[in-house]
């Protein structure tokens, strides 16, 4: 048979399948048009998120439920596996692997767990050992993809199987030793599953859609809870300029404005911490997500503005500490000039306070690993004082520093010491954002 022959057998089929393709996507233009918000596609960008009308800082321009999600499995905690509280768990009486904090969480999430619960029922306990949170994701991915498909959970615009097949899997720019191990976690979930029609080359690459889209769920401190899949949401493309944030509410997953978006923009958060060199974070987003930023902030990699910026982020203070300047090498590489008192600042005395940085810092990770909170508190401070004698005032260094002593604080309910540290984070945060701050619309 022929092309033309081909193409002609098709025929009568080929409106039924186009139709079947781009049904998804209208339902979700039309699910997003309510919202003020359109989908579409850039050659050197695929798929993209546009506005459709203004929005202000504080906005709500996008809220989703996940696909599916999975708390953290911590060493000492368990969570829900709903609404990842950590009170009042009880385990799946059949399974013994999921918890949950009441009815409530166990109902919403029961069509499901049902099928989950009877594949995991089966695991030997070794095999339940080795159930990772990504393993486990895409096992509920698989369930949900199956009662969609039969009915049993219902599909809309933007939440249906069809957005999680949309998604980038990056295969061809993994490695070996990446795909091999993909491999082993989609047999590994065949086992689990045991579908008929299921396909282990399709796992494998949804497990690559999972690492470049999957987003991480966080309280409103930061922590990390569990991870999600958002389709939606995984349209919105990355800047390290964001006029956008994500944050979470509960599982939720909102996106909020941080600057005042006009109808027609692109709608961009970012996929990084953006506080860090233009090399730092092309480095991070190369490796994750396997593309190089082109926003304003990076393509002044090499630039007066670049060099300066990666020099105050990462890079070492005047040793005169009434001079705001910044340092860079000299010539012969003995030590750094400062750019605008000229001191040069030697590379020993660099050296030395860096090496007892690292012994400090290597206690302080000892004593918060074996919950002696006070004394890592202490260390931390100590650290932190050779810090400020160390790194300019806006590091990157020093404000994660004063980071973990403000969570440190908290933890240890000295409210008046953490608010301290949290003020002292915010001009680094406005360095870098321009001086961005998400306001509340309420």
């Amino acid at each position: 048979m022929g092309k033309k022959a081909v193409i002609v057998s098709l025929w009568p089929t080929l409106p039924v399948l186009l139709f079947a393709c781009f049904l998804p996507m209208e339902d979700l233009q039309r699910a997003l048009s309510a919202r003020g918000l359109a989908v579409s596609t850039l050659p050197e960008k695929g798929r993209c998120l546009f506005s459709t009308r203004d929005f202000a800082p504080g906005d709500v321009i996008l809220n989703e439920e996940p696909y599916v999600s999975v708390p953290n499995r911590g060493s000492i905690d368990s969570r829900c596996d709903w609404c990842f509280s950590t009170s009042n768990l009880k385990k799946c009486s059949a399974c013994q692997v999921v918890c949950y904090c009441g009815s409530a969480c166990q109902k919403s999430d029961w069509r499901v767990h049902r099928l989950e619960c009877g594949a995991l029922s089966k695991l030997d306990k070794h095999r339940q050992k080795s159930l990772t949170p990504s393993i486990r994701l895409m096992v509920k991915l698989y369930i949900r993809k199956k009662l969609q498909r039969g009915k049993i959970i219902p599909t809309t615009g933007t939440d249906n199987f069809k957005l999680v097949e949309a998604l980038v899997t990056h295969m061809s720019d993994i490695d070996e030793k990446q795909l091999i191990l993909y491999a082993q976690m989609a047999n590994l979930v065949n086992l689990i599953l045991q579908l008929p029609d299921i396909n282990i080359k399709e796992i494998a690459e949804n497990f690559s859609k999972l690492a470049c889209n999957a987003h991480t769920i966080c309280d409103s401190e930061l922590r990390p809870l569990g991870t999600g899949l958002y389709p939606v949401i995984s349209i919105i493309n990355h800047s390290c300029l964001p006029n956008s944030v994500l944050v979470f509410e509960g599982r939720v997953a909102v996106i909020r404005a941080v600057q005042h978006i006009p109808k027609g923009t692109e709608v961009l958060i970012s996929y990084i911490e953006t506080a860090g060199s233009t090399m730092t974070r092309q480095k991070a987003l190369k490796e994750q997500y396997f593309f190089s930023c082109t926003c304003p902030r990076c393509i002044k990699v090499g630039q007066f503005d670049d060099i300066q910026e990666s020099a105050i982020f990462e890079g070492y203070r005047c040793k005169d500490n009434g001079c705001s300047g910044f340092l860079l090498r000299d010539s012969v590489d003995k030590g750094f000039i400062c750019q605008q008192c000229g001191l040069v600042r030697d590379r020993e005395d660099i050296t030395n306070i860096a090496s007892e940085i690292k012994l400090l810092s290597e206690r302080a990770s000892k004593s918060v690993s074996s919950g002696y909170n006070t004394e890592a508190c202490g260390i931390y401070k100590m650290i932190e004082k050779l810090q400020q004698t160390l790194c300019h005032p806006f590091s990157i260094t020093l404000m994660q520093t004063r980071e973990t002593l403000l969570k440190l604080s908290m933890e240890l309910q000295d409210w008046k010491e953490a608010l301290a540290y949290c003020r002292s984070t915010i001009p680094v945060y406005q360095s870098y954002s321009g001086t961005q701050t998400v306001q509340s619309s309420r």
